[in-house]
């Protein structure tokens, strides 16, 4: 065996490769809904490309998650997984805004909205990748620093989700002033992913993580709410809001709390065999 070869692990690498698929049919899907000039027609299009990011989103959940279980974690899994996070969580949601929603913008304004949101996560993944390759300290803490792409084009493409489905009535599908706050909310993001703030990685979770009782109703409830009808669309939007809005409010939190809030979900207890 050539000792120079990276190791390849099978399950890994293939959600990641399931990552990548979701993310490129998003991008093949919204350049589809670019060749209607009726946006009402280019609608379904969009609202396909948003489920294959969330898709993405599952299957970065998974990969992750399984190398960690099974021991299988390795530099080509990160380079990897880096590379597919690009494609579908920085291109396909950049894309999919400015041409959903931003294109009303003067000046090719959303474009240039769309790069910086675009750049700014090819650099936090770099960054990422750098951190995970140094030495690793006593003492030092799972937490990513900057908002995790994942979670910010989760969180983009919820909303892009609700505001393309309240504005496919209105005369010319012209959003006003929210044209300019989903604008604002890129580069709100932007600057999260490159920036210094702590958020929880949740790592710790697998299949032998013990729950607590508030967790499990939690997971329950937002099951159902996503099974849901009339709530699914919005259930998300509001799983991403919380996470991006606890990363914000974390440094003002005590210890104590902290460590509270995030038991809930992230205990290192494990289940007895």
């Amino acid at each position: 065996m050539n000792t120079n070869e990276p190791r390849i692990y099978l399950l890994p690498n293939l959600m990641t490769a399931g990552n990548l698929c979701c993310g490129f049919f998003a991008v093949l899907t919204i350049f589809k809904g670019m060749e209607l000039n009726d946006f009402a027609a280019a609608y379904p299009f969009y609202e396909k490309a948003i489920l294959l990011i969330f898709g993405s989103c599952l299957f970065d959940l998974l990969d992750g998650r399984l190398a960690r279980m099974g021991g299988q974690e390795s530099p080509f899994g990160q380079e990897f997984d880096s590379i597919a996070d690009v494609v579908s969580f920085g291109m396909a949601p950049a894309l999919l805004v400015s041409k959903a929603v931003l294109f009303n913008l003067p000046s090719k304004i959303g474009w240039a909205i769309a790069f910086i949101y675009l750049l700014c996560g090819a650099m936090r993944l770099a960054r990422f990748n750098c951190l995970a390759n140094m030495p690793k300290q006593p003492g030092d803490s799972n937490d990513f620093r900057g908002i995790p792409i994942p979670m910010a084009a989760g969180f983009i493409a919820s909303i892009t989700f609700l505001l393309i489905d309240f504005s496919k009535n209105e005369p010319g599908n012209d959003l006003g002033f929210w044209n300019y706050v989903l604008g604002a909310t890129m580069l709100g993001l932007s600057a999260l992913m490159i920036s210094n703030l702590k958020y929880p990685s949740f790592k710790k979770i697998d299949l032998q993580t013990k729950g607590t009782f508030l967790s499990i109703i939690a997971g329950a409830i937002i099951i159902v709410l996503l099974l849901n009808e009339n709530t699914r669309w919005y259930t998300p939007t509001i799983i991403f809001s919380l996470y991006l809005l606890y990363g914000l409010i974390r440094p003002l939190l005590s210890k104590n709390w902290r460590q509270n809030i995030e038991h809930l979900i992230d205990s290192d207890e494990k289940t007895d065999l």
